[in-house]
């Protein structure tokens, strides 16, 4: 072996403070057995390998046992060498560290005297060197090399640190090179600060490798340095650093230096209980069972036992790391506890648990509270916690089970919690049962406590888990067993579930249900969450009628008066507590026959009676708690008449009744979060207070208050804001039928005027929905009865109004900033269609027409064909269950149109099978109705829709679908005439409505594109070209959009495949949109014309097609329309077109006109309108929009009259084509002309 010419434990202190500063780096890492192979060379400037950062950040998450797979050459100058032997995992990192300058300036580290290659050999010839060094070339500035390369830190750093584990703790080395080593360290520690990164980085590579070295090293050798590394870790004050892994190595090298200074033993007084055999375990058991068993407690021997003054100082560090911020630290300090304890006489060690013990004040943080609950469990895990100190502990473990600290609009505690349910599960491995015997009732209920009542779902899993472990090893806990098979680990997962139900099960045993109704009322019904408040409130429900003489004698009058609590959670936790109490006993004393006055006694009637005057008196429903306190008095005014109790007459009747009406008058004012719950609140306390207190016998209400209440809530419905028409139309739909007797045709009047769409309140959707909601809670209310009255009930001649009404609002399309909010009001239509159907067909089926089925039908298959999910799914779901509803007689709802073929495509097993949500599952079904003729027309309609849309996935599958319908039905002529038909009455229904025209060019364009008509291209002048193009030109007349114009663009284009008068008088509209004022139009026709040129051979004559190819592809179709005109009019000529003629128009000064200015100037040419006739007189009159009125106006220009002040309007030109206009903006060199065309054929 060569003699080594530097020493190579200054590589080592290199390496460390270069990887530390985080500027370059080179790891080795080598498997057992391998030889590692050090070169030492002179200093050199460093040489980049890689490819920038990234290249290097590919090393970062190296681990030992694992190499890089990639080649690095070694640096050239090697001077020397040597061989070193590793006898398990050796790792070295070695690059210089290099200082400020320019590139080529820098420098190596003076630390660093050697630049270092390494390489390897195995024990295998097949197995090939993997050792590789990594150099970078960091820039000047720092930082940016910090954070570049601070993935790359953590390996880089871990695996230099362990060579000086493995190098300065040789026998051989030990003696020379600790001291120095160790000398070295401290230096580096006291000239570190960890405010700066370059220090923050040096500490942690230092402090990891003294904490290696005094966890791995022989405790003689490390002993005489304990004590100077202590004092200089003290001096680092590393507590009040902001760097979490710095805090973490200081707790962790302080309990290795305690472990130091005290003698490896096992402390004779520890609780010991079995043994790791199990055999020997279950043998002790046996013997448990037939003798009982005590725990000798052997005396401590403190002979031998030398604490050294320093182990107070180590303690004292880890009782401080015992509350930091971050739970790492905390955890490493609970593990030092343990770890020192251990090794203590059993006075010190008693001391230390004391102290663990003074972490449970409500003084200290939620942070000492955690780390307490580890040390605790890792003391009891080692048996450090003896039987004598349970009660202490139990105690404050009881307590931290149900630790919770608010902050701000949440709460702390969940990591205390789910602690103390650590220290459960380790109690129940480390004691014997007769130990945990006195503290078993506490421990188990405070388990299923946070089992079942604990917010955080990790916290109900951990206290499950240890009531298990407990219930397996203690074998103590009651019913342990029964109540593990129903608060499993996936039952526990759902909050509703475990407090409505699971809570109901553990109550349901003795020894549980006061504890679980004492937490309930102490802990959660105040709790911050109002869902929490509210689960408690339904939980009290069902726990206090296994527990009624307590939960009136003691928990009813407690909650009374929490009532009255200036805390606003308190309050409005125990109004709703109050209410479902009152309402259990209630029905509690109902079902055993026994007096309410037996759990309700007189002053606690009288205290529910005065929530509310004392709420109001104190103006408790203002301001932002107001919310809170209105939605739980609602609530409380709902259960107690619910409860019956004897307030029939009282004040506080209309107390209540203002209460309701202000709050259903001013919805507007609540936020929006809690406007649903508030609103259905109300209503619901609207019809449970009417159906009880407001009658004089059953079924008979009092004339004047019902005529009153009536008229009040009608004339609520024609209010200007949208929320008091939504609460009001809902409270009429709650009232009970006796309150409805007699004025059910003003009712139902009222709400059909608010589910109308007028222009002024058209974006009033949620009042719609909430009145047609109305309609069908009112109906069902009344009952029906064929030839009653329109008053009192749904009959013969109301029924059709009704109807009438719910299928309009099944065609409301309004739109706002909120997107398409008329799909609220379909939702609500469809479910008050089959509420209302069904209704009729279980009871007077005779009402129902036939129209008026097929129209409920086919409204709902056009739902069912629509875009969105959501409501696609409702529709389907809606139209399955009239299609299938039966009842003993057969079908109940009459006159279905094709029910024998419906019922073959839509099984009843699909009800349940098919996605409806899915396109891929919904369309195929859906376009099986285009084949029934009554269905073909909607389910067309909502394909288009669907067709033309934006989602893709809906997109793909439903054209999927249609293209396999229309294939379909090539070989049957008179079908596809039929779909033809049906196609262009859609089109000429929705001309100029956007939402459905748009969409329906777009599909029009596939289905051409796909061939679907190619059986009408065969005849010259097919009806359905004919009409179809007379539609697109109607629809693109005048229009701005640019969506509906390309979409028109690509129709066209599909056109030409049809021969005659079709095809010309379509090449001359492209070639009118060629000249269109939007360059985006123009670009977007002479692509598409291009691309027809080339699929259609027989639209363009051979000896020409070169010409037009040339003329579309190398004009700038964006360019000045002076300059476009004269290529447009070439085109013209190529293909056979007129050119369009510019024919002089006159300029007039208002009022006289020219003699040459047609009168108005705005109409179009007597050709041009006698041509509009006939084509309404093929397709049938125009069907308004239904949209958005749209501004008059062409694309780009129209005729106008200026204000009669003598100045002179130039009239912008019209371009006209043949018998049909199309207009379009001239330039200023045109104006003053008509353009027009000698027209076509």
């Amino acid at each position: 072996m060569r003699k080594i010419q530097n020493n190579p434990l200054n590589s080592f202190k290199g390496a460390l403070g270069f990887y530390l500063n985080v500027e370059a780096h080179g790891v080795g890492l080598f498997r057992k057995g391998y030889r590692l192979t050090c070169a030492l060379g002179p200093r050199q400037e460093p040489r980049c390998r890689g490819e920038g950062l990234d290249q290097r950040r590919r090393f970062s998450g190296l681990g030992f046992g694992r190499m890089p797979h990639v080649a690095w050459s070694s640096p050239e100058g090697w001077e020397g060498g040597a061989v070193w032997s590793a006898s398990s995992v050796g790792a070295l990192g070695l690059c210089p560290r290099l200082s400020g300058g320019s590139p080529r300036g820098h420098q190596a580290c003076t630390r660093c005297p050697v630049s270092v290659a390494v390489s390897a050999s195995g024990p295998r010839s097949q197995i090939r060197p993997r050792v590789r060094s990594l150099w970078a070339w960091p820039s000047p500035c720092g930082p940016q090399n910090h954070r570049a390369l601070n993935g790359a830190q953590d390996v880089a750093m871990g695996t230099t640190t362990c060579c000086p584990l493995r190098f300065v703790t040789r026998p051989d080395v030990k003696e020379k090179k600790m001291a120095g080593f160790l000398d070295w360290s401290l230096c580096t520690l006291a000239q570190s600060s960890f405010q700066t990164i370059e220090g923050v980085i040096a500490m942690d590579g230092t402090l990891q490798a003294l904490a290696q070295i005094f966890k791995h090293g022989k405790r003689e050798d490390c002993l005489p340095y304990a004590a100077t590394v202590l004092q200089r870790l003290d001096a680092c004050r590393l507590p009040n650093s902001s760097q979490t892994l710095l805090r973490k190595l200081g707790v962790k090298l302080a309990q290795r230096l305690g472990l130091t200074f005290l003698k490896p033993r096992l402390a004779q007084w520890r609780y010991q209980r079995g043994c790791r055999s199990l055999a020997a375990n279950l043998q002790l058991c046996a013997q448990s069972q037939r003798e009982p068993r005590t725990q000798a407690e052997t005396p401590d021997s403190e002979e031998g036992y030398d604490v050294p003054e320093e182990v107070e100082s180590v303690i004292e560090q880890l009782l401080v790391g015992l509350k930091d911020k971050d739970t790492i630290v905390r955890w490493s300090a609970a593990k030092g506890i343990g770890r020192v304890a251990g090794r203590l006489p059993r006075e010190l060690a008693d001391d230390v648990l004391g102290s663990v013990l003074d972490c449970f004040s409500f003084q200290e943080t939620d942070n000492a509270w955690h780390g307490g609950c580890l040390a605790l469990a890792e003391l009891g895990r080692r048996g450090l916690l003896l039987p004598s100190r349970l009660a202490d502990v139990v105690a404050v473990i009881l307590k931290a089970l149900t630790y919770e600290e608010k902050r701000g609009a949440c709460s702390v505690g969940t990591n205390v919690r789910d602690a103390a349910c650590y220290v459960c599960w380790a109690f129940a491995r480390a004691y014997e049962p007769q130990e945990l015997q006195p503290f078993v009732a506490g421990i188990s209920s405070a388990l299923l406590i946070a089992t079942v009542f604990d917010r955080n779902v990790n916290c109900r899993r951990a206290a499950s888990a240890a009531f298990q472990e407990n219930v397996g090893r203690q074998g103590t806990f009651p019913h342990g067993i029964d109540i593990l098979t129903t608060a499993d680990y996936f039952a526990v997962g759902n909050t509703s579930n475990c407090f409505l139900v699971i809570s109901k099960f553990i109550a349901s045993f003795p020894e549980y249900t006061q504890p679980l109704i004492d937490h309930l009322v102490a802990m959660k019904v105040n709790h911050w969450d109002g869902v929490i408040r509210e689960l408690s409130a339904k939980a009290l429900h069902n726990l206090v009628q296994l527990a009624p003489e307590y939960s009136a004698t003691l928990v009813f009058p407690r909650l009374l008066a929490m009532t009255q609590s200036a805390d606003l959670h308190t309050r409005h936790g125990a109004v709703l507590a109050c209410a479902e109490v009152a309402h259990s006993l209630r029905g509690l004393a109902v079902r055993e026959h026994r007096p309410v006055a037996d759990f309700l006694d007189e002053t606690a009637v009288h205290g529910l009676k005065q929530i509310h005057q004392q709420f109001h008196d104190r103006h408790l429903y203002r301001g932002l708690g107001g919310e809170l306190m209105r939605q739980a008095v609602c609530v409380l005014i709902e259960k107690l008449s619910l409860s019956k109790l004897p307030f029939r007459g009282d004040a506080v009747l209309d107390g209540w009744q203002w209460l309701i009406n202000d709050t259903l008058r001013n919805l507007r004012l609540m936020s929006s979060q809690s406007r649903e719950q508030i609103k259905d609140a109300a209503i619901s306390a609207l019809a449970a207070l009417c159906s009880e207190y407001y009658t004089k016998e059953p079924g008979q209400v009092e004339p004047a208050g019902q005529e009153s209440l009536v008229k009040q809530y009608l004339a609520e419905l024609q209010s200007a804001e949208e929320m008091t028409r939504c609460g009001f139309s809902l409270a009429l739909g709650a009232l009970p039928g006796f309150m409805l007797k007699g004025e059910l045709q003003q009712v139902l009047a009222g709400l059909r005027a608010v589910a109308h769409v007028s222009p002024k309140d058209v974006s009033f959707a949620e009042s719609r929905r909430d009145a047609v909601k109305a309609i069908a809670s009112v109906c069902q209310t009344v009952g029906v009865s064929a030839e009653g009255t329109p008053d009192e009930v749904v009959c013969r001649e109301n029924v059709g109004q009704v109807y009438c009404t719910l299928l309009d609002a099944l065609s409301d399309y309004s739109t706002d900033s909120r997107g398409d909010v008329g799909a609220w009001v379909r939702e609500a239509a469809m479910t008050s269609l089959m509420d209302l159907t069904l209704l009729l067909g279980r009871e007077q089926p005779e009402l129902i027409a036939a129209s008026t089925c097929e129209q409920v039908m086919c409204c709902l298959a056009q739902q069912a064909s629509e875009k969105i999910d959501r409501f696609r799914a409702h529709a389907a779901h809606v139209f399955m269950t009239l299609l299938h509803a039966s009842g003993p007689a057969g079908p109940i709802v009459p006159h279905v149109p094709h029910r024998e073929e419906l019922e073959k495509l839509f099984p009843r097993s699909d009800v349940a099978s098919v996605n409806w949500n899915a396109p891929s599952q919904a369309f195929p079904r859906v376009t099986q109705l285009l084949g029934l003729p009554t269905y073909r027309y909607h389910v067309l309609l909502g394909l288009a829709v669907s067709v033309g849309g934006l989602t893709e996935s809906t997109v793909r599958h439903s054209t999927q679908s249609l293209f396999a319908h229309v294939s379909s039905m090539q070989s049957d002529r008179q079908a596809l005439d039929g779909f033809a038909g049906t196609l262009l009455q859609v089109f000429q229904d929705n001309l100029l409505n956007d939402r459905v025209s748009v969409p329906l060019l777009k599909m029009v364009d596939q289905m051409l594109a796909n061939g679907c008509f190619d059986a009408f291209t065969t005849d010259t002048d097919h009806p359905f070209g004919v009409k179809l193009l007379a539609l697109c030109k109607e629809e693109i007349r005048k229009s701005k959009d640019v969506q509906k114009l390309r979409s028109s663009v690509a129709v066209f284009c599909g056109l030409v495949q049809f021969p005659g008068c079709v095809r010309r008088k379509t090449l001359l509209q492209l070639l009118l949109l060629l000249c269109h004022p939007f360059p985006v139009i123009r670009k977007t026709t002479a692509s598409q014309v291009y691309e027809m040129a080339l699929t259609y051979s027989d639209v363009v004559g051979a000896d020409v097609l070169d010409e037009v190819m040339a003329v579309l592809g190398g004009t700038a179709w964006d360019a000045e329309l002076s300059v476009i005109r004269g290529q447009r009019n070439r085109l013209c000529d190529l293909l056979g077109v007129p050119r369009p003629q510019l024919i002089p128009k006159v300029t007039a000064r208002p009022p006289q006109a020219s003699r040459d200015t047609q009168a108005p100037s705005c109409a179009r040419s007597p050709h041009a309108a006698a041509t509009s006739s006939r084509v309404q007189g093929v397709l049938g009159p125009r069907r308004p929009s239904v949209g958005p009125t749209r501004l008059p106006g062409p694309v780009g220009m129209q005729h106008r009259w200026a204000p009669t002040r003598g100045r002179k309007v130039t009239q912008k030109p019209v371009l006209t084509s043949g018998p049909h206009s199309d207009r379009c903006s001239g330039q200023r060199t045109c104006s003053g002309l008509h353009l027009r065309d000698p027209g076509c054929g």
